[in-house]
Order: C-alpha cells, then sequence, then structure tokens
C-alpha cells in the first residue's frame, strides 16, 4: 500500500513515470477505484512523456472511508438539508489538492471520469493556478433539465444485491451494470465483465462509501457559472452512446467553459473499455502537446 495524509484524510495512490516530467493526475467516478484505470492507458501516458498519478477517492478502495458518517438522507439533501452530508465534491477537489501537495506536484493536468469529471471541474473553477489543464470525461454541468440516463442505467446505478446472494451476487449485479452502461463498438465479454467485477469486491467493497459520494455529487448540483470562470485550457470529452450521462450532458459542460474543446468518441458508452483506450490516449496526448 501507498498512502499520504492530504486534506487530513488518508489517501491511496500509485505513481508511474519521472515525476520531473509534466504530471497527469487520473480521477476515477462513482464507487470506482484506482485499479479500474486500464493498464494500457496508464503505461501508454509514461510511454508518452508523463508522470502519472491514481488515487483512491475518499470513501472507496483503500483510501479512508467515514463509516461514522452513516448512510446519507438522499432526499433531505436534495431538498437542501445537508445535516447527514458527510462531504461534498469540493472536498474531494481539496483532496487532489492536497495530494499535490503531499507528493510535491507544483501543477499538473487532471483529467476526470464521471463523478470525476465533475470533481475536475472543481479544481479547474477552484484551484486552477495549481493545474495546467482540465478534461472532464463522461460527465455533467449538473445543470437542472439535462436528459437523463436511460432507465435500464438508471436502475443499474441503485440496484442493490439480494443479501442472501452474498460476494456472489454483488459480483453478478456488477457484471451485469457493466454490461448496461457498457460501449456499443466496444463490448466486452461476460468474463471479463466479471473479472472486472471480482477485482473490485476483492479489494474493498464498500456499498455505504458510494452512498455518500451520490450524496456529494447530488449536494454540488449546478457548477455552470463555476465552469464560465474557467480560464485554463479545458477539454471535453464524451462517448455519443453514453446511456448513463447522456452526451448532451457533455455538450452542455463545453457549453459553458470559454474555449472549451469538445471531443466525442463514437461507440462508447459509460466506460472506457480495451478498444477505446488508443482513441482516448491519442485524444489526451494530442491535447497535451497543444499546450506544452
Amino acid at each position: 500500500m501507498t498512502q499520504v495524509v492530504a486534506n487530513q484524510i488518508s489517501l491511496e495512490y500509485e505513481a508511474r513515470g519521472d515525476q520531473q516530467l509534466p504530471t497527469v493526475i487520473l480521477m476515477r467516478g462513482l464507487g470506482t477505484q484506482l485499479i479500474d484505470w486500464p493498464e494500457a492507458l496508464l503505461e501508454g501516458l509514461v510511454e508518452q512523456g508523463f508522470h502519472v498519478v491514481v488515487f483512491d477517492n475518499r470513501d472507496v478502495g483503500l483510501s479512508e472511508t467515514f463509516t461514522q458518517a452513516g448512510l446519507p438522507d438522499l432526499s433531505a439533501i436534495v431538498r437542501g438539508d445537508r445535516g447527514t452530508l458527510a462531504y461534498d465534491l469540493q472536498d474531494m477537489a481539496n483532496d487532489v489538492i492536497g495530494l499535490m501537495d503531499a507528493l510535491g506536484i507544483q501543477r499538473a493536468h487532471v483529467m476526470g471520469i464521471s463523478m470525476g469529471g465533475m470533481i475536475a471541474q472543481l479544481l479547474a473553477a477552484t484551484h486552477g493556478a495549481r493545474l495546467l489543464s482540465m478534461i472532464s470525461m463522461m460527465s455533467s454541468s449538473g445543470r437542472r433539465g439535462l436528459p437523463g440516463a436511460t432507465p435500464a442505467a438508471q436502475a443499474s446505478l441503485v440496484a442493490s444485491p439480494d443479501p442472501a446472494g452474498g460476494k456472489a451476487a454483488a459480483v453478478a449485479l456488477t457484471a451485469e451494470g457493466l454490461l448496461i452502461c457498457g460501449s456499443p463498438a466496444y463490448p466486452e465479454s461476460l468474463e471479463q465483465r466479471l473479472a472486472i467485477a471480482q477485482k473490485r469486491f476483492d479489494r474493498n467493497h464498500n456499498p455505504a462509501g458510494v452512498a455518500r459520494q451520490m450524496a456529494a455529487v447530488v449536494a454540488t448540483g449546478d457548477r455552470t457559472r463555476m465552469l464560465e470562470q474557467i480560464k485554463i485550457p479545458v477539454l471535453v470529452i464524451h462517448g455519443a452512446d453514453d446511456p448513463l450521462i447522456p452526451l448532451a450532458a457533455g455538450e452542455d459542460t463545453a457549453k459553458h467553459i470559454p474555449g472549451c474543446q469538445l471531443n466525442v468518441i463514437e461507440g462508447l458508452g459509460h466506460n472506457i473499455p480495451a478498444g477505446a483506450v488508443p482513441i482516448l490516449l491519442d485524444t489526451m496526448v494530442d491535447f497535451y502537446r497543444s499546450i506544452t
């Protein structure tokens, strides 16, 4: 394990490459862990001359959990009552700055997917001086009125396994969710999806932490005014076939950020399958090269 104290909590992280090179910090989405980043993406960035840092967000993986906070009341949080809220996305953005401080990184490129993209947006808006650039991928501005997830994708997000089924039921449910939210152009086999789900469960299984992260997303809400204040280079990447956070959400994010670029990947859903890694890697590196 490799841990540091960042923003007064313990974060699990992994760093690759020469720290003297430009740093890219990658941020995961709701409930997922640093092990979910494709190895080919991480190694590809290192081969292209970057120092790469990945980490577990608070409340998932091997980073600090907030068990003492209990389960949030999402309906109350929607109404504006933050009494059961353990933290919000700004706290999670501040974790990234704490991680940079702990590792001696003055400035970095940040890239986040889904919830991680929301965290990246807040970083760019509130800590822009510490960033070289920001990429928000398969994410949203949080603006009300945007198209929502498909019914199946929404159901997969909140589904709970049968407690009587134990580990097997939890793994099977995760694998089913990966299918529902996956990429039509880059399908993953049942064996691949089960392997991903098994790996996640064995490293850490913390449904309450995922619920607290979801509460943080809900509490943070609409970020459009903050997006309009961003002054650093920004790229928005979105899958044309994302069933969980539709393309319209990525388009809306890009629209509210001055000078923002938008790159749409055909056939991509709400994941980063192996077949899409070369496209994503090229897109990221081309963006970085254009601003350095």
